[in-house]
């Protein structure tokens, strides 16, 4: 792999992959399957996010990052920048250093991130969805007592995963769900998630939601207000806004709107995946089960276009949602391949070893893709699996790459 070598000249077709999450490395392995194409991965750090592990990460007890040898192929050139914009025009990206990178084809695989909704949370809530977030999440936590009260917002994946972390460490934690924990579970794997919680001495509070977040506490639609000293917002997710301000059509949520080959509707010369992409302007839950199998199929649908054949529509499919309790329990929700929740599901000890297979499996996944490119692959279902309409997301539903 090689790292920050973004001036040496290029004679090969040049491809451009922005962003160095689960899809953006499945995308630049991808690319390898062929010899004459030149591929340059652009990513702010250095090293690989395990973002199913940030809330590990924020509790103590991962480091959650990999280094990009262990999971990104030696023939992709990683540059450790950021990108300001893109001029699809002249097909160059102006990096954050000053310089501009031009590119043949470009896979916009930003992912996403947090976004807040309500009065006061930016200044006095924090974010686990990043790297930077879950670490400055972890520097409050140590700043507190132990029985410091802590307010996690939002019942989705993420919500149960955080607040059960801290709560198995000895941590005073209140979750606010919304109208209910775990919207998208089935009813008997949100009961499951329930009572789990609930032993590890998480206070779920159900049919409210925070107004506003101030120091020290959070004020709830019903007028009720619960004291805070590090309050933890995961409701709410977005892609960056790259795509938007580079004048390309866009979701409300920022995410790319693609044909469904997830080519741009505006150029055929820039493809999305992950998180980042709304195929038809409808969009698969960001998930880095989607974002794993949306990779790949990003790159065929460029080498496709380099051999000058049409790339086909996409497809992919669900299996279920796994959400760790504590390091000890778990929840394996298992769902149809549309992604809609059934009532099978593994829980307890087993289901957290499931999950921690499926968090080292992915991490396998990369490594396997970046020295046999070809190896990943995904469902043949021709239907919008797993599809929803951007208009229909709503904060306390849509969740990170989980």
């Amino acid at each position: 792999m090689n790292l920050d070598k973004q001036n040496e000249p290029l004679s090969k077709p040049h491809v451009v992959v922005v962003g160095g999450g689960y899809a953006g490395v499945m995308a630049a392995n991808r690319l390898t399957k062929r010899d004459d194409v030149a591929i340059t991965l652009v990513n702010p750090r250095d090293h690989f996010v395990e973002r199913i592990r940030l809330h590990q990460l924020a509790a103590g007890s991962s480091e959650a990052v990999v280094a990009y040898a262990d999971v990104l192929s030696d023939r992709v050139r990683l540059v450790v920048d950021t990108v300001g914009s893109i001029d699809a025009e002249s097909r160059t990206v102006a990096l954050g250093s000053g310089q501009e990178m031009a590119y043949d084809y470009l896979v916009y695989a930003v992912g996403s991130a947090g976004t807040t909704q309500v009065a006061g949370a930016a200044e006095h809530a924090f974010g686990v969805s990043t790297y930077e977030e879950a670490t400055r999440l972890k520097v409050a936590l140590d700043a507190v007592s132990a029985d410091a009260p802590v307010v996690v917002v939002g019942g989705g994946p993420t919500g149960i995963e955080v607040s059960s972390e801290l709560a198995e460490a000895g941590r005073n934690v209140a979750l606010i769900c919304g109208e209910r924990l775990g919207p998208w579970l089935h009813e008997k794997g949100r009961a499951v998630a329930e009572r789990d919680l609930r032993r590890l001495g998480v206070g779920i509070i159900e049919g409210a939601r925070v107004t506003e977040v101030l120091a020290g506490r959070v004020r709830l639609d019903n007028g009720r207000e619960l004291p805070s000293e590090v309050t933890i917002w995961t409701a709410g997710f977005a892609t960056p806004d790259l795509a938007r301000t580079s004048g390309l059509t866009t979701d409300e949520l920022g995410r790319l709107i693609t044909d469904e080959t997830l080519t741009s509707v505006d150029d055929d010369r820039i493809i999305a995946t992950g998180d980042a992409a709304a195929p038809s302007g409808m969009a698969y839950r960001m998930s880095c089960q989607a974002a794993n199998q949306l990779g790949p199929l990003a790159a065929e649908t460029v080498l496709a276009r380099l051999a000058g054949a049409n790339p086909e529509p996409v497809s992919i499919g669900f299996v279920g949602q796994c959400i760790s309790i504590g390091r000890g329990l778990g929840l394996v929700n298992l769902a149809r391949r549309d992604d809609s929740a059934i009532a099978a599901r593994i829980r307890g000890v087993p289901a957290a070893k499931v999950k921690e297979l499926v968090c080292r499996s992915t991490v396998w996944a990369l490594g396997m893709e970046a020295r046999r490119p070809g190896s990943a692959f995904g469902f043949k279902d021709r239907s919008r699996a797993g599809r929803v309409r951007a208009t229909a997301v709503t904060p306390l539903v849509s969740e990170p790459s989980r």
